[in-house]
């Protein structure tokens, strides 16, 4: 009797028992569990962190152009000796460049018009903001936009600038969570992926620099530690007023936001006593030797500005790109194509980031193999400051070669780049290349903000000049033809590509992987070329 009880309690418990998950199942349920929690933090933090219902108070437009200011009074004295032209000078110094900021700045009698992607609180970028700052005190109407992704630091010194009577500050695509900020890509980030690129000053209605450079100061070149090479313009005649019709669009658009909105009120004025502070070291002393040594200044109080004359045209992403809304169409890129496919004998492109997907590929390589002479400067892997971005141009390499492409790899400036740290490599140098300068048949070049590769293709907003110059042009392809500064790739007799490094003396020294780079770099570049993120770099 008692082993039939035994029985049946056991034949009971065996049936009450819940039989044990598929080990497949339990996975499932749990990442269904965190796609859910994840789904329910990004839902919190956009309501948590919106943006503001309204973007600016009231759309402003630019002043009628100042020729009555001495700068404008000099320029109109140039123009009326070459009417319907445009006036360019090329700034490939980084010294002039920041001069010529800062002298334009001080000349402005009634408007200064600024975009920038980086500006950055170092000694070039407090000195040039605190310019922004005196112009607007003296009564210079100031519009100050910029990115939101390269201001890091300068919230409170911004929000100084924005609380004059006669300056105003905004951002473009915001960070509605300012700290930490990149927190904000976690919840926002299709917007926050798109930026502003652009680059442009422009004064008083007459006067404009357009190129490569943001504000800071490695992209002025000077001073100990790394740079970068780059290349602006400063501009007068027609060209400004449609530089200055950009500006407006950029500024009044649907990503452009007060910079109140966003930046605590300053209770305190700093910015002049942090530039006056900047301007007493060593490198502000060589940037203040910079504006008074340059004759930029003379030449407006003597009316006897120089320039190349020719016709400039503007090359300019419609702003509502920052928010995925334009029409690819419409895009920069397809004017950059037309103007690489229309190329008859030469095609110099320089760009710090190189990445010509499979289309950019395919125009560059048909222009090689019909004859046409396309040469390449991109930074070496040594060089760049973006390594993902030269894993994925590793790609194209070999039959852009093959085609009859020419490449050249920028060496790096610097010479401790022998012991370097894991950060560091995957950081990259930052003292190489950052210009983006394309010349094509000797006689027309493109000066902007824009790279040859997919993210300025497609995500981020950009700018430049197109001008019609021989002796700008040219004047580029001389400087390529100089072997010293870049090792030229090549595929050896048996296919295997090679760096050719040239010296001065004309002696070659012959590299069979990437010059000045360890097992580990290369190792990192292989796994991050297989990686699919090409579309965003």
């Amino acid at each position: 009797m008692k082993n039939y009880l035994s029985i049946g309690q056991s034949q009971l418990q065996e049936q009450s028992e819940v039989p044990p998950m598929d080990p497949r199942m339990r996975l499932i349920r749990t990442c269904l569990i965190l796609v859910a929690v994840i789904a329910v933090t990004i839902m919190g933090l956009r309501l948590t962190f919106p943006l503001p219902e309204e973007n600016f108070s009231e759309p402003t437009l630019k002043e009628d152009a100042d020729w009555v200011g001495p700068l404008g009074a000099t320029i109109k004295n140039a123009l009326e000796r070459n009417p319907g032209l445009d006036g360019v000078r090329p700034l490939g110094n980084g010294r002039a460049a920041f001069a010529a900021r800062a002298i334009l700045a001080r000349e402005a009698t009634s408007s200064i018009d600024a975009q920038y992607y980086i500006w950055q609180d170092d000694v070039t970028g407090l000195m040039l903001l605190e310019e922004l700052r005196a112009a607007a005190e003296r009564g210079v109407r100031v519009r100050l936009l910029v990115d939101d992704n390269g201001i890091s630091g300068l919230d409170g010194l911004l929000a100084e600038l924005d609380a004059l009577p006669h300056a105003n500050v905004r951002i473009f695509n915001p960070f509605t969570l300012r700290n930490p900020k990149l927190l904000s890509y976690a919840f926002d980030f299709g917007r926050l992926n798109r930026r502003m690129h652009n680059k442009s000053m422009t004064v008083d209605g007459v006067a404009t620099i357009v190129g490569g450079r943001n504000i800071g100061d490695i992209y002025f070149d000077y001073g100990a530690g790394t740079h970068y090479l780059d290349v602006d313009a400063i501009a007068i005649g027609p060209i400004v007023d449609e530089v200055s019709q950009s500006f407006d669009a950029y500024w009044n658009s649907a990503s452009a936001y007060d910079a109140e909105l966003f930046l605590e009120p300053s209770s305190e004025k700093t910015l002049k006593t942090k530039a006056d502070a900047a301007r007493q070291t060593a490198v502000g002393a060589g940037y203040q030797r910079a504006i008074q040594e340059n004759e930029l200044a003379d030449r407006i109080s003597a009316r006897d500005l120089k320039f190349e004359w020719s016709e400039v045209t503007l090359f300019v992403d419609d702003p509502s790109k920052g928010l995925g809304e334009v029409e690819s169409g419409d895009l920069i890129v397809e004017q950059l194509i037309e103007f690489a496919k229309t190329s008859e004998t030469s095609l110099d492109l320089v760009s710090a980031y190189f990445i010509p997907g499979e289309r950019g590929a395919e125009v560059l390589e048909g222009l090689a193999e019909s004859g046409v002479k396309v040469r390449i400067l991109t930074n070496s892997l040594d060089a760049t400051d973006v390594m993902p971005v030269h894993a994925a141009y590793m790609r194209y390499r070999e039959d852009l070669l093959n085609s009859g492409v020419e490449l050249l790899e920028l060496r790096a400036l610097r010479r401790e780049h022998r012991e370097r740290s894991l950060p560091e490599m995957l950081a990259g140098s930052a003292s190489g290349l950052h210009a983006k300068v394309f010349g094509s048949d000797g006689e027309r070049i493109f000066i902007g903000s824009y790279n040859l590769d997919p993210r300025s293709a497609r995500l981020n907003t950009e700018m430049g000049l197109m001008i019609e110059s021989p002796t700008i042009t040219q004047a580029l392809a001389e400087q390529l033809n100089r072997p010293e500064f870049s090792y030229r790739v090549e595929l050896n007799d048996s296919g295997e590509m090679i760096w050719l490094q040239e010296e001065k003396d004309g002696t070659v020294t012959i590299h069979s992987v990437d010059p000045e780079t360890n097992g580990l770099q290369r190792a990192l570049t292989a796994v991050v070329r297989w990686l699919p993120v090409e579309w965003m770099l």
